[in-house]
């Protein structure tokens, strides 16, 4: 393989283009009840696609610009990663992995602590050599023409990029579909992957017959989740290619879409922007947008949501954040997560943990591979 060096770049006619549609946007009317529990407010999704076409500054190409950048053809598909190599000669390699509705721009405030350590008041050794993929139908990499890009292929993909960069012992760490591919990687490549760090750990809550106080309220959460949460996710992993076609015609129907996410999974005050930015959140919107990846990105669900929780065997930590869709005890995750070496729960922080919470989310990191580095 050969890796090529790549730039994001978005044209200006891409941009009017997203202004008018924003501008012609057929709205419905507003919501009947006084709160988010039919969904984005009327008034809200306004406010964001005004802010979006009038005030945003559409820099996120310059952001994820500032670090470098390259695409490779891996198992037959395009992938886009970032690669930042650390100062310190014994960095240790790290593959961080994304999920929806994110992308790697949600790693941008936690590269250089975790590259160098140093410059940012670490200690040096914790220092990393970051590889951070764009997911297959996410971002900059290729949209698959084919069946078969789940979970354990991708997983295969990481482990082919991080040998072609010339790490042959690595760690994996990731979020959400990040999670997931993180704990697949070290069950293709248990001899290379010397660890794995998620941020969610996605367990079936309600395992034991004396389930403690923390262990009963996130079996609540977890039915709450499926009684008003899940219904992106059905329709992702059933009919992701009819979601497309109004996600990928209209920005205001991205626009959402994802932000809906921001205000359900983060931990905030009963709005969004009490926990992310809303540079942050249009930066996001802004990456599935200009892509047009509303489609290519849902068909995970579609190829490996029945995967999500499958066993991980390989060393592995586990940060809890307490407004993340799901918040196992221990036990709990040890059950799903068999040689789990460490596990905190952390006092604040949601479901983005590197864009809500970035210091927090270097220290954990650091501090489970300190353990198997």
């Amino acid at each position: 393989m050969a890796a090529e060096p790549f730039k994001v770049s978005v044209s200006e006619a891409e941009i009017a283009d997203l202004r008018d549609r924003l501008r012609r946007t057929r709205w419905p009317e507003p919501e009947p009840v006084p709160d988010w529990s039919q969904g984005v407010p009327l008034a809200y999704a306004q406010e964001l696609c005004r802010s979006w076409a009038e005030d945003y500054d559409f820099g996120f190409a310059d952001r994820v610009n500032a670090f470098p950048q390259y695409r490779d053809t891996i198992d037959g598909l395009g992938i886009h990663f970032l690669h930042i190599r650390s100062p310190e000669p014994d960095a240790f390699p790290l593959v961080l992995t994304h999920g929806w509705p994110g992308s790697v721009l949600e790693f941008l405030q936690i590269l250089g602590p975790l590259t160098d350590p140093r410059a940012h008041g670490g200690d040096p050794a914790d220092a990393f050599h970051i590889v951070a993929p764009s997911l297959p139908g996410y971002g900059w990499s290729d949209k698959p023409t084919t069946t078969g890009w789940g979970v354990t292929r991708t997983a295969r993909a990481w482990d082919t990029l991080m040998t072609s960069l010339g790490y042959q012992r690595y760690g994996a760490q990731g979020g959400d579909w990040g999670s997931a591919v993180s704990g697949a990687l070290g069950e293709v490549a248990p001899e290379r992957v010397a660890g794995v760090h998620l941020n969610l750990g996605s367990v079936a809550a309600g395992a034991f017959d004396d389930p403690t106080p923390a262990e009963l309220a996130n079996l609540e959460a977890e039915k709450e989740m499926q009684r008003t949460g899940r219904g992106y996710s059905a329709i992702q992993a059933t009919r992701p290619q009819t979601l497309g076609y109004g996600l990928t015609d209209s920005p205001a129907g991205q626009a959402a879409w994802i932000a809906e996410k921001f205000w359900a999974w983060t931990d905030n005050h009963g709005h969004p922007e009490d926990a992310v930015p809303r540079q942050a959140i249009l930066d996001e919107i802004s990456v599935y947008w200009f892509t047009a990846s509303a489609t290519s990105s849902a068909r995970l669900y579609w190829e490996s949501f029945a995967h999500f929780r499958d066993k991980v065997t390989a060393p592995s930590g586990l940060a809890v954040y307490p407004r993340d869709i799901t918040r196992p005890s221990r036990r709990e995750a040890e059950l799903r997560f068999t040689d789990l070496r460490w596990y905190q729960q952390l006092p604040r922080g949601g479901h983005f943990a590197a864009l809500e919470q970035p210091e927090s989310l270097v220290e954990q990191v650091r501090g489970f591979f300190r353990l198997v580095r």
